[in-house]
């Protein structure tokens, strides 16, 4: 099978896995806001926040390795895989040690110094935060195993722990209610053990099926310059998601400065959605990113660049279909959604969902740098003006700002980043930055003009009590049939069709 047709088969399958795993964890959220209530919520969301961005987190370390593996791969150096394998989790393991001590350490102080919470919950809040750092070890230590996973294109696996962890929490917010000790407190040890159980599913399936995969150290696998490279590599990645998380984290204790905890379940609400928009985006760049390296990997660098914009017009398309008629009917989804839905949530998701759309439209270039190894300079230049956005948001709220206005500051940084992409990667791999915009920009335009014009046409012309299914059936069938004869150039329809024809032979034997 080629690249361009297992891309297509991949992303299939696993924008399909993240949608089923998407709708239960939107639906185990409202179980869970419903029993812990705005307030307990709104301190899970602001202490235990860092779990909102466990997923987003993960992808990030697990390209770490996954681009090494699968660079070796192309070169076909299958030697080279174990000794990665090992060297990668010997420094995850280290890191994962550190950041939990580190946590531990800053407990005391930022739990009863700076955030501010009610006395009578401060005993359980210092608890979450120390299931939360337990819970961020936890994932750090899973990214080894996932990035094998991905590196080798073996998505079913992934697909079943992921569906599994989404229906054990759904299960798990509907017990909470009958439980009569602190909800908040057995909610966070259940979501840590959770976690542990799917590292314990990776370790386990990889040890058993995967020569490469080993916990078993021999002196002759380490290597103090593949440490080093893989640390330089994890090392910037994890600024990168440093800077998203606190980025993230520091506006939610903004906020809570400024206002109160009701306020962060709101912010909370709406990085759920962020999560699980990020989930599903991560599960097609997942199903792309092992192409893109080892097509670097092999010296093919036009191909790398040509799947790497591919990547992004898929990721694009994908998002408007299903973000453009989300955002037109927010309130009447969260309504569905929520019992009771905390004032500014439908906004801070509108302005969260059209700050992604923005960044998926160069998002594939993020891959091609980390395919050629080279992430130093723009991990530098494409992150750290996320940070801005705190010191920036609070001298808004200081001088009498409202949330909107920091929404808005939020999404022109992730414009800029998402745009100062194409001259960067002009200058360190050659991108043709007009074939780049008539090949992605383009054909997305058609798409967002016609979606967004047929839900303000719904919006408009209907008023009933459930015209939100109306606006989305409407709204996700015409962006298809957008995507489809406008966005896809012949080539992905061909494969597109040659797939089908080939799984209905298939079912006919």
């Amino acid at each position: 099978m080629n690249a361009g047709k297992r891309i297509i088969i991949n992303t299939i399958a696993q924008y399909t896995r993240a949608i089923i795993n998407t709708l239960l964890s939107l639906y185990s959220v409202r179980l869970i806001l419903d029993v812990l209530g705005n307030s307990d919520y709104g301190i899970y969301s602001l202490i235990g926040g860092v779990i909102a961005m466990l997923g987003f987190i993960t992808n990030a370390l697990v390209i770490t390795t996954q681009r090494y593996i699968s660079y070796h791969y192309g070169q076909g150096e299958k030697p080279m895989v174990r000794r990665v394998f090992v060297n990668s989790l010997l420094l995850h393991a280290v890191f994962a040690i550190s950041l939990f001590l580190i946590f531990i350490a800053l407990r005391e102080y930022i739990v009863f110094h700076v955030l501010n919470i009610p006395t009578e919950r401060l005993q359980t809040a210092s608890h979450v935060y120390l299931l939360s750092s337990l819970m961020l070890a936890i994932t750090i230590l899973t990214a080894p195993f996932k990035a094998l996973f991905i590196a080798r294109e073996n998505i079913v696996f992934i697909s079943i722990v992921e569906v599994a962890d989404g229906i054990v929490k759904v299960f798990l917010a509907l017990c909470l209610a009958w439980i009569a000790y602190d909800k908040l407190l057995v909610y966070a040890i259940m979501m840590a053990m959770i976690l542990f159980c799917n590292l314990l599913a990776y370790a386990t399936y990889g040890l058993l099926r995967f020569d490469e995969c080993t916990i078993v150290v021999r002196k002759a696998d380490v290597s103090m310059q593949l440490q080093r490279q893989l640390a330089g590599f994890a090392g910037w990645t994890t600024y990168g998601m440093a800077c998203v998380a606190c980025r993230t984290q520091g506006a939610a204790v903004i906020l809570n400065h400024f206002f109160n905890t009701v306020i962060n379940a709101a912010y909370g609400l709406a990085n759920q959605v962020y999560g699980a928009i990020v989930f599903v985006s991560s599960s097609v760049l997942n199903a792309m990113n092992p192409q893109i390296m080892k097509s670097e990997g092999a010296g093919d660098r036009k191909k790398m660049l040509r799947l790497a914009s591919q990547q992004s017009k898929f990721s694009a398309a994908l998002m408007m279909i299903v973000a453009i008629p989300m955002m037109t009917e927010m309130e009447a989804l969260l309504s569905i959604w929520l019992k009771e839905v905390p004032e500014h949530t439908a906004m801070f998701c509108r302005f969260i969902l059209i700050s992604f759309i923005c960044d998926q439209l160069t998002i594939g270039l993020n891959a091609a740098n980390q395919a050629t190894g080279k992430i130093k300079s723009y991990t530098l230049l494409m992150f750290t003006p996320k940070l801005l956005y705190l010191p920036i948001g609070w001298l808004i709220l200081h001088f009498g700002g409202a949330p909107v206005d920091i929404m808005w500051l939020f999404l022109f940084i992730e414009l800029g980043v998402a745009l100062m992409r194409l001259p960067f990667m002009r200058v360190t791999v050659g991108l043709n930055i007009v074939e780049y915009l008539r090949n992605v920009f383009l054909p997305l335009m058609p798409l967002a003009i016609i979606s967004t014009t047929a839900a303000f046409v719904c919006v408009e012309t209907f008023h009933f009590r459930f015209r939100f299914i109306l606006t989305m059936v409407v709204c996700v069938a015409t962006g298809m049939l957008v995507a489809w004869f406008l966005t896809l150039n012949s080539a992905e329809r061909n494969s597109i069709r040659n797939i089908i024809l080939r799984q209905r032979h298939a079912n006919d034997i």
